[in-house]
């Protein structure tokens, strides 16, 4: 259809106007340009003046063209429901008229357009849009083809899943065979729009690629040497995606493609190989990995190695040269977000260290975080981690000739990448590393004052990997020269190095634990001299430093002269920063580990840390609360934030989450201490309000606070029960593992406090918490919680609970005989035992569980110690000799003796 519309020439000079005054530097030029865009927007036919600019005004340059495309694409993001048929007929054909452009700037924006409002109509609303674009990629003009293709590559990423669907009748069947013809094409642009169009579909096993797999995989062999970075980066991008999906297809081929990526790994073009380096990390995942790999470790591992050495690029980006910056403010946009770890409660293990499955993160190779985030250099040692944890020692064999020649270079940056090789392969390697480290440990101890800074910030960061062995090492040769090193780093005066030996300063403190109490003068006189040197992004690093210690140390730190030290200028931050300062996070986060430690000693800090958590609390829970009432008043889906950007900020839940957090840590230091504080404060209200937030980490937090509370002063929790009780059965749900984890707690501090009068509210929890025990997917950590909470319950609550016994004893005993004595342990089997003594055919079938749980016990008070006795001998006497003795025959002898010695059964 040829569309009878023609623009005003006034409206047009108008619009034509706006566009060259849009691209003005001036801010409040801008700003005007705005909002004369939003009024224009009233009329329904701004948008055809729009496309006319992009696709007919020739006469203009492109930028302004591109502009008006690009204006429009907002618009259609916004407002295409309400544009009239006319308009949108009329965009849509003249984006198909015109995406062959003479312009590849026009053809992109074109494109880009025509994917926006496919996004929109979802595709369906334009039946010939796909037929017309793959009719065009046969055109004998190559600016067609190249437009149409940039298009369908838009598509193709934006629309994956609805191209798949039933919903358009399947077109990929039509498309992928389409696409597979032009891998062969003359022109390096078109091959690799052909390759990225395909390459969509990989990851989602797309039917009507798998049929097509085999020539898939023979083109892209053809195309492995092809001369276009853009094509080879594709092609390897492609392998490593069909190592994860179709490895059976690529395992004939194995050892060739192998021999191409280690090929490609070296490639003149970093983008490439990059992509191809990704292909070892991928496959170190595979359980192929060692028998398809071993063969080329001699030639792969001298690869990841050279690429693991900064290039003349990086080194720039880095500002390598510079060797002291302390003095140089930070660059604001630099420091990223930090993101704060919400409290799970967890039990303590035999190691003594709380155990958090969820959230494992590993210590990343995170060396130079300030370029880009993902380079040749980082993925090579992510690759030589990842093999190390696969080939473990087998992989020295390769590594060790090429160290040696690394780490003893005269060339600093050679140097600089043995010293990161070590590091990588810390993990994978520890055991077949041990013979050399004490050779090495005192060599990289003197490259901590090596001249380059880059040299001195990633020996901290390897140093900081071998830490584990340290620790087990007599502390005069190695702890002792290994801290005073680190913590003159720690004063560098580059600005890395201070960061690099800051982070690998608290890995060593959570190794080292105890072992640090010698050295706390010494330590804190450092870590308290670096608040008064370090710019901002260090500042952030220096609190998790000084958090990790009173985590690492304990009660230890809770000496007036220590106090003296640390608490001044802590203080001095805290009240140097506003509210709204996210500055705050870390800082909160390190007082509620140093009140934690401190105990009685923070008493003095408390009642200001106090009160501004609480009105952290207030004040975001008030803007939410504002937020939402307001919106109900307005025909517009805008909250209040987003129509008065300038008066509302959106509220940071995080500030509540953290301030949360530390009222948690204060309620566990200070103990009953906390009483008068929470007494005279509005906390349990805004908990209460808190406990029904949307967001789980804000109720995860906030049943911390609510299990500490009920432990420091249960006198002010006791009337809100009937309130709580309920909001913590809905928690009960196990799809949210920390805050199921964390509301599973606080209801057995809870029950500890009410005794019998936790009877009305068990029928609220017990089904649910039977269901997590005995489901075959929950985490360790969530399985003791419950546990000891089920046994809890059954103490307070006997005949309520008894006689469920047979429903989860089983589970109850396995989740419970790994965690080393303690109160929580003491109280839930108790628990088992009254229960027990209510309900003992319960226990029958699984009596050799219960033995083996209470076989784990080292050394149980005197009290229940009897209990224990009186229930296995009363099992005893009830079934006679003879079959206990067939009975306990079962017992793997450990159990037997244990129970022989310390019960007389």
């Amino acid at each position: 259809m040829e569309c009878k519309w023609k623009p005003d020439e006034r409206g047009l000079q108008q619009i034509l106007q706006l566009l060259k005054e849009s691209q003005s530097p001036d801010t409040s030029t801008q700003r005007s340009v705005q909002q004369k865009l939003e009024q224009l927007n009233q009329y329904p036919d701004f948008n055809n003046y729009l496309i006319f600019v992009l696709t007919k005004l020739k006469s203009e340059d492109e930028p302004t063209r591109s502009l008006s495309g690009l204006i429009l694409k907002n618009n259609v993001k916004t407002h295409y429901q309400n544009f009239p048929n006319g308009v949108s007929d009329f965009i849509k054909n003249e984006c198909l008229q015109n995406i062959g452009d003479s312009s590849p700037l026009i053809r992109a924006t074109v494109g880009i357009l025509i994917t926006t409002i496919a996004s929109k109509g979802e595709l369906q609303n334009w039946p010939e849009l796909l037929p017309k674009l793959c009719l065009l990629l046969d055109s004998e003009d190559y600016n067609t083809c190249e437009g149409a293709f940039g298009a369908l590559q838009k598509i193709c990423e934006d629309s994956a899943e609805i191209l798949d669907s039933d919903m358009l009748d399947r077109p990929l069947n039509v498309m992928i065979p389409k696409f597979l013809q032009f891998f062969k094409h003359n022109s390096p642009k078109i091959r690799s729009h052909a390759i990225a169009c395909v390459n969509q579909f990989i990851i989602s096993r797309t039917q009507a690629l798998m049929l097509h797999i085999d020539p898939f995989i023979e083109n892209l062999f053809a195309l492995a040497g092809d001369e276009e970075p853009e094509v080879r980066k594709n092609v390897c991008r492609a392998l490593v995606m069909l190592l994860e999906v179709r490895l059976d297809r690529l395992i004939p081929h194995m050892h060739n493609i192998i021999e191409y990526m280690l090929q490609r790994t070296q490639d003149q073009d970093e983008n490439v190989a990059l992509e191809a380096c990704e292909f070892w990390l991928t496959l170190a995942e595979l359980p192929v990995c060692k028998e398809v790999l071993c063969g080329h470790l001699p030639k792969l591992i001298p690869v990841l190695v050279s690429g693991m050495k900064y290039s003349e690029i990086d080194i720039i980006l880095l500002k390598g040269d510079v060797e002291e910056d302390e003095a140089i403010p930070d660059n604001e946009q630099d420091i990223r977000p930090r993101f704060h770890r919400s409290r799970t409660v967890a039990q303590k293990h035999d190691g003594g260290e709380s155990i958090e499955e969820e959230e494992d993160d590993e210590d990343e190779l995170d060396d130079d975080e300030t370029i880009s985030d993902w380079n040749l250099r980082k993925c090579s040692a992510a690759a030589l981690d990842v093999l190390a944890n696969v080939f473990r020692d087998d992989l020295l064999l390769h590594i060790l000739p090429l160290l040696k020649e690394l780490l003893f270079h005269p060339e600093w940056l050679i140097k600089e990448s043995g010293i990161l090789v070590l590091g990588a392969i810390a993990e994978g390697c520890m055991q077949g590393m041990i013979p050399y480290l004490p050779e090495l440990i005192p060599h990289l101890v003197q490259c901590l004052s090596d001249k380059k800074a880059l040299v001195r910030s990633i020996t901290c960061w390897t140093l900081s990997r071998y830490a584990h062995w340290v620790v087990s090492q007599p502390p005069d040769i190695y702890l002792k020269p290994l801290m005073t090193e680190l913590l003159k780093r720690i004063l560098d005066s580059n600005k890395r190095v201070q960061e690099a030996a800051c982070s690998a300063f608290a890995t060593l403190e959570e190794e080292a634990c105890t072992e640090l109490v010698p050295y706390l003068a010494f330590i804190l006189n450092t870590l308290v001299f670096a608040f008064s040197k370090y710019q901002h992004k260090n500042l952030l690093i220096l609190y998790d430093a000084i958090g990790t210690l009173a985590d690492s140390v304990g009660h230890h730190l809770n000496k007036p002269e220590y106090i003296q030290m640390l608490m001044p200028p802590l203080i001095q931050k805290w009240n140097q920063l506003k509210d709204e300062d996210k500055d705050l996070f870390p800082l909160l986060e390190c007082l509620s580990s140093v009140a934690t430690a401190l105990r009685s000693g923070f008493l003095p800090y408390c009642e200001p840390v106090y009160q501004r958590c609480v009105s952290l609390v207030q004040k975001t829970l008030a803007q939410a609360v504002v937020r939402s009432h307001t919106n109900t008043h307005r025909p517009t889906h805008l909250s209040l934030h987003q129509s008065q950007p300038e008066l509302y900020e959106a509220p940071d839940k995080d500030f509540m989450i953290v301030a949360l957090d530390l009222l948690s840590g204060l309620a566990e230091g200070l103990g009953g201490n906390i009483e008068q504080l929470v007494a005279r404060s509005s906390i349990l209200t805004l908990m209460y309000q808190c406990m029904q937030d949307k967001m789980p980490e804000v109720r995860q937090s906030s049943f911390a606070l609510l299990g500490d509370l009920t432990k420091a002063c249960f006198q002010h929790v006791k009337p809100c029960i009937a309130n709580f009780m309920p909001i913590l059965g809905t928690n009960l749900n196990p799809e949210l593992i920390s805050v199921c984890n964390n509301a599973t707690w606080a209801i057995g501090e809870i029950s500890i406090q009410m005794g019998s009068e936790m009877q009305p509210y068990v029928p609220v929890v017990l089904q649910q918490l039977m269901e997590i025990i005995n489901r075959p997917s929950t985490p360790k950590t969530l399985l003791e919680n419950t546990a000891i909470t089920i046994g809890r319950l059954g103490y307070v609550c006997p005949q309520e609970v008894a006689p469920m016994l047979q429903q989860f004893i089983r589970p109850w005993c396995t989740s419970l005989r790994n965690i080393r004595d303690n109160e929580e342990k003491d109280s839930a089997f108790r628990g088992i035992c009254t229960m027990i003594t209510v309900n003992p055919g319960g226990v029958v079938q699984d009596f050799i569980f219960f033995c083996d749980a209470v076989a784990s016990w080292m050394n149980p008070k005197d009290d229940l110690r009897e209990m224990f006795y009186k229930i296995l001998h009363g099992f005893k006497n009830q079934v006679g000799d003879e079959n206990w003795r067939r009975f306990s025959d079962q017992f793997p002898l450990p159990l037997k003796e244990r129970l022989a010695t310390f019960y007389g059964v």
